[in-house]
Parts: C-alpha cells; structure tokens; sequence
C-alpha cells in the first residue's frame, strides 16, 4: 500500500533551483509504486470548509509574482478526477465532514511544483483538497482519517506545505546558516512525528519550541496534519531534510 506524504514545497522557484530538496523530489516519484490517482492537500488553497477540484484538465496556476519568467512558462497539465472527487465527498461526508467540487479550478503551486519534480510526465490523474486554517490541526488530522481507505484503492495522499514558514526571516540570498529556533522546532517536531506523539502534534502551537515563530500562521504545516491522519499509524520516516534561504526547513515525511 502507498504511503501518504508530507512533502515541503518551498519556494516556486523549487523546480529551478539546483538545490537537495528538488534532486529529492526527482527521485521520489521513481521510488514509490506508480499511483492510480494523487490527492494534494496543498496550502495555498485555504477555504471556509474543505473543497475538491473536478476539472477535466488541470490548469497550471502560478499563484505568486516577481519570480523569473521562466517559472511562469512551466505548465503541469495533469487530468483531473471527477469521479475520485465525488468519492472524497462521500468519503467526507461520512464523517461529518461537508465538502464541495469546484469543477474549475486547477492546480496550485503547492501542487504542481511537486509534482513535476515526482511525475514530469503529469500523466496521474490529480485532485486538489483545500485547507481551512481557521479549524486548526484537529481538523486535517481528521480530514486524513476520512480519506485513509483511498491508500488501499492505490491512491496517493499528500500534503504539501512547509515544515517552517516565517518568510519574514528568510536569507534570500542563501548565504545563512539555519538559526537555533528553526532547528530546534524541527527536532521537537521531528521526534514528536517519529515517537507517534500525535497528542503534542495537534498542540505543537502550545508545545513545540519557537511554534509561533517558524510558523506565524497555521496553514503551511496543516497539509501534514492531513498526511498524519491518513497513515495507518504503523509508522512514520522522514524521507528528506535540508534547508533553503536559511529558515525554509524542506523536510519530508512518509506515513504507513
């Protein structure tokens, strides 16, 4: 059975950059079983209850600006999945959780940056799910839960966000060395994930070290609240870790 992943997309400029987290996403997708389908829960698609899209082809959308023209000349025009996007709503719904399609929308970067990076040949078809950053971790986690059975329909399950997120504080110049409270989030976090503490990781705003900090808003590590809940609990490895722009922790996690 395929693992659900929590995957840091970082920077757009990720599918340009000569830098350890894009060589890793380039050989991740060879290393897993070939999906039948991807879900992505990706941060930058943030709505007041969780949402699936349904097109029939996605649309790459370059949701940012001020990024070299080459970026804005990539396409991930990857088929759509209405009827795995039904599936999801019932899946949802089945636990109380109310979900919409929207059968416009296509992918954003936190979707097609890595994506293109795993399966270039965008040839799998890709559903996009919303995150709601005012319902907290509680929630994803249990949006995970709901849709745990699709692994076993060879569906793959991510979550892209970032494991630290304070672009406030970033070193866009790359010369930095990773401070102390970025480190020391991630070992906090890192040992929560390993150690299957999910009790402290649905409160790792209250418990882990420098959590407001290297997360000022909630919505770039709750893609892996969702990736949590839908592993089996059975176990967790971190597949990546390395750092960009000083404080961009680009850490990668399997669930089974």
């Amino acid at each position: 059975m395929l693992p659900s992943l929590f995957l840091s997309h970082g920077s757009p400029t990720l599918a340009l950059d000569d830098v350890p987290a894009r060589d890793f996403l380039r050989a991740l997708g060879g290393d897993l079983p070939r999906p039948a389908a991807i879900i992505v829960a990706s941060a930058h698609w943030d709505s007041e209850m969780p949402m699936v899209n349904a097109p029939a082809i996605n649309e790459t959308i370059h949701d940012f600006y001020g990024f070299p023209p080459a970026l804005y000349q990539l396409r991930y025009p990857a088929p759509g999945a209405p009827a795995l996007a039904a599936r999801i709503t019932d899946l949802l719904a089945a636990e109380g959780l109310a979900c919409r399609i929207d059968e416009a929308r296509g992918l954003d970067h936190g979707a097609w940056v890595p994506l293109s990076l795993m399966y270039p040949a965008h040839d799998i078809p890709v559903v996009q799910l919303s995150v709601q950053s005012k319902l907290g971790a509680g929630h994803h986690y249990q949006l995970g839960k709901a849709l745990a059975p699709l692994r076993a329909e060879n569906v793959l399950i991510v979550g892209s966000g970032s494991f630290t997120h304070n672009l406030r504080e970033l070193d866009r110049q790359g010369g930095s060395a990773e401070p102390a409270w970025v480190s020391e989030f991630a070992s906090w976090m890192d040992a929560a994930l390993t150690e299957g503490r999910t009790c402290d990781l649905l409160s790792y705003r209250a418990r882990a070290p420098h959590a407001a900090r290297n997360h000022p808003t909630d919505e770039h590590l709750l893609p892996l609240f969702v990736a949590l809940g839908a592993g089996s609990g059975a176990g967790t490895a971190r597949l990546h870790s390395s750092t960009t722009f000083g404080a961009l922790r680009m850490d990668a996690y399997a669930f089974s």
